[in-house]
């Protein structure tokens, strides 16, 4: 083969070479172009990253009484930060690609496509945080609202319920002094007619009046006698004890007995004589139990 030959094919081939080697340094290029473009969009990200962490931040300020809410964000947020973290693996992966770039270009091509698709996917997540974002802020803004508007019917309520307590302390007032006043009558008409009743139904005459006094019990301590006074029959000599009570029940007749009969003990020589006077009963049980429990009663009627 003739030498100018050789050189034409050497030469077509350098040309062909050339070409190729233009044709890459054009890849490179482009992939260059497209990586920029890349970095581009990540550092968009990232800014809309910091305007997001800044709205999360006055939201965290805002959520303290709410932390239900806040957490549902934060589970948002460790979402965005896994698929923030995906994508640095990407890119991790794209680098890797990067230094094969001569002997894979096209493949680098396509995971650079994959890449432009997962940023555009999470441009749309970061779209639907940020929104999501907003409805949540509206939403803390409406709780606010309100929790002010309880807190008001609260405070009118507490003091509805301050008033309502006066009028009930000065209603059980004026009732204790109703009760008090009822209770004096009735024990000032028993001093004046339980001499005769006494005398008529079990023969005792009372010696000197019936008086509301106190004594020393069985404790050497003063105790308050509704009913007091002293009776004979028949040579044998009474210690008179009584109460009065608007309405006797079982269990007040039981309080008798125990807050007052079992701490007295009366002088030698006498015996106990107890009273109960009355405007009515609980119950039909009542008059048999102070009857079996030797206990004198009385009713207001009587007294006439």
């Amino acid at each position: 083969m003739p030498t100018s030959s050789k050189f034409d094919k050497v030469a077509e081939a350098i040309l062909q070479l050339a070409q190729a080697e233009q044709r890459t340094a054009q890849r490179f290029e482009e992939l260059i172009t497209a990586q920029i473009h890349t970095e581009d969009r990540l550092n968009s990200l990232t800014n809309r990253l910091e305007e997001i962490a800044a709205i999360q931040k006055r939201t965290e300020a805002r959520l303290a009484e709410l932390a239900e809410a806040q957490k549902r964000t934060e589970e948002r947020v460790d979402q965005l930060a896994i698929h923030m973290e995906e994508f640095a693996e990407a890119q991790k992966r794209t680098e890797q690609r990067l230094e094969a770039l001569a002997i894979r270009v096209d493949a680098l091509a396509e995971a650079q496509k994959r890449t432009e698709e997962r940023v555009d996917r999470l441009s749309i997540r970061m779209e639907e945080l940020a929104e999501a974002q907003k409805r949540t802020e509206a939403k803390l803004a409406e709780l606010a609202e309100a929790q002010k508007e309880t807190e008001k019917r609260l405070e009118e309520l507490a003091e509805a319920q301050t008033k309502t307590e006066a009028r009930l302390d000065e209603t059980n007032k004026q009732l204790g002094g109703l009760a008090m006043s009822f209770g004096y009558f009735l024990e000032n008409e028993a001093y004046k007619y339980l001499p005769a009743l006494l005398a008529r139904d079990y023969g005792i005459s009372v010696q000197g009046e019936l008086i509301r006094s106190y004594i020393r019990d069985n404790q050497d301590k003063y105790l308050e006698v509704n009913i007091l006074g002293e009776g004979v029959r028949n040579g044998d000599r009474f210690l008179i004890i009584g109460e009065s009570k608007s309405q006797l029940s079982v269990n007040s007749i039981e309080k008798f007995m125990y807050k007052k009969l079992h701490r007295i003990d009366p002088p030698a020589g006498m015996k106990l004589f107890p009273i109960l006077v009355c405007h009515m009963i609980s119950g039909p049980e009542v008059a048999q139990y102070a009857k079996d429990k030797g206990i004198a009663l009385y009713y207001s009627y009587q007294f006439k």
